[in-house]
């Protein structure tokens, strides 16, 4: 299945990070398209305030949805 991941998504984690300090599930925001498949990620406390800004592989993240799917 190929991610659909566009610039400002939400998405998280699927894998634990923990030389970053990150666990799987983490929620972040693509905040720019770097390569085929690569993102820049920010993850930001319920504050606002960034604590870790990292480049992901799409296969590492996952496309959070707040809206169901429409029925074609």
């Amino acid at each position: 299945m190929q991610n659909s991941i566009h610039l400002l998504d939400v998405v998280a984690l699927t894998e634990d990070l923990p030389e970053r300090g990150l666990s799987r599930g983490q929620v972040g925001t693509v905040v720019e398209d770097l390569a085929p498949d690569v993102f820049e990620v920010e993850f930001s406390d319920n504050e606002g305030r960034s604590y870790a800004i990292l480049a992901l592989h799409s296969d590492q993240l996952m496309v959070l949805r707040y809206e169901p799917a429409l029925a074609a």
